[in-house]
């Protein structure tokens, strides 16, 4: 499927092709929801870095979260990089070199119309803010760390790969 998405203000946009296009993890970790999780968690989905197509990048920022150091002596920086407009702060995407051929657009920049998930996972719920309340419905999975399931995993099972 192929998403178009821009930031708020319209300064940035960007075009790719996804095959994992349908809405359906919520990340509740500290990171999503500060830099991008307006109930609490962000949702990402899964494209094509290859098919990524940017205008507007003399307004991109980059932020790479800092993690604490296992010694506890200092932190260093998460591979991850976090795209965002400079101009009015909408989160973008995220994109790891770990994993360069994957970009991750954030379900809450993509314009082109999103199929509806038919259930929910929920993850990272160890980190989540105390006020947070995990919505969704009662059978949805729901794990303190990452999913036993990947994304590419999640879509082909629901029937929604291509």
């Amino acid at each position: 499927m192929q998403l178009e998405a821009s930031c708020h203000c319209g300064k940035v946009k960007f075009s790719l092709e996804s095959h994992e296009p349908v809405p359906f993890m919520r990340c509740y970790c500290s990171i999503c929801r500060k830099t991008a999780g307006g109930g609490g968690y962000a949702i990402n989905l899964g494209g094509e870095a290859r098919s990524m197509k940017v205008t507007g990048k003399r307004y991109l920022g980059i932020y790479q979260a800092q993690f604490p150091d296992k010694d506890g002596s200092g932190t260093h920086p998460s591979s991850a990089r976090r795209y965002f407009c400079t101009k009015c702060g909408s989160a973008l995407w995220v994109w790891d070199p770990t994993w360069p051929d994957l970009v991750h657009p954030h379900a809450s920049a993509i314009d082109t119309p999103l199929p509806v998930p038919p259930d929910n996972v929920h993850c990272l719920l160890d980190s989540k803010a105390p006020w947070v309340k995990v919505e969704g419905e009662p059978g949805d999975p729901r794990f303190g760390h990452y999913p036993d399931k990947s994304l590419a995993q999640w879509h082909k099972d629901k029937g929604f790969a291509q």
